[in-house]
């Protein structure tokens, strides 16, 4: 199956879901983003790597890594090779002595893994297809790429209440203006809506 590159674009505090924030990657030759959502202390440990911001003493991502260094253990590339019923899971790929070495990993510590090993992740094409949102019109230098621990967006709209009686068509409208308003946390939630819909 062939690999397919992602970019981190940014990190986006959510005002509505205490304590989450919305991880989005971009495709690396694409338009496409995929929303992940994520918990506090993961988007902590991503945005302090990515501002080379240095904690007096070292998170448990950094631990890893100074250990992993120590046995000469590398961790070449992560993939985010599945995504069921909305969970996304990865695997990271690990090096020692010419020895590949495949990890499972929850998708936000493999990202802030990444980052301190400063390698690529990966994903499938299944999994941008179903999960990821497409973006039209929009250049790199058009897209924000801030990057940091509390990122205040503007007031994030819920989905609401009566998402069940919302047609498919309604929710693809909606969706559509999420993306506008790069409210990917929403965004996120619509699409898995949408898909769990087309399923059944």
């Amino acid at each position: 199956m062939e690999k397919i590159k992602l970019d981190i674009v940014g990190l986006s505090y959510s005002q509505t879901q205490s304590g989450a924030y919305a991880l989005v990657l971009k495709e690396g030759n694409g338009k496409r983003r995929l929303p992940i959502i994520i918990g506090g202390f993961e988007a902590q440990a991503i945005a302090i790597e990515l501002e080379s911001m240095k904690p007096s003493r070292p998170l448990t991502h950094d631990l890893f890594k100074s250990v992993a260094s120590e046995f000469q253990i590398n961790v070449k590339e992560v993939i985010v090779y599945n995504l069921v019923e909305g969970i996304f899971f990865a695997k990271l790929i690990c090096v020692r002595e010419g020895i590949e070495v495949e990890v499972d990993a929850r998708t936000s510590d493999a990202i802030a893994l990444a980052v301190r090993f400063g390698c690529d992740v990966f994903t499938y094409e299944f999994i941008l297809s179903s999960a990821g949102i497409i973006l039209e019109d929009m250049d790199d230098d058009d897209e924000s790429s801030l990057v940091e621990e509390d990122v205040n967006v503007e007031e994030l709209s819920q989905v609401p209440a009566s998402i069940n009686s919302l047609s498919v068509n309604d929710l693809e409208n909606q969706l559509k203006e999420a993306i506008a308003n790069e409210d990917y946390e929403r965004a996120s939630r619509l699409r898995d809506e949408i898909n769990l819909r087309k399923k059944s």
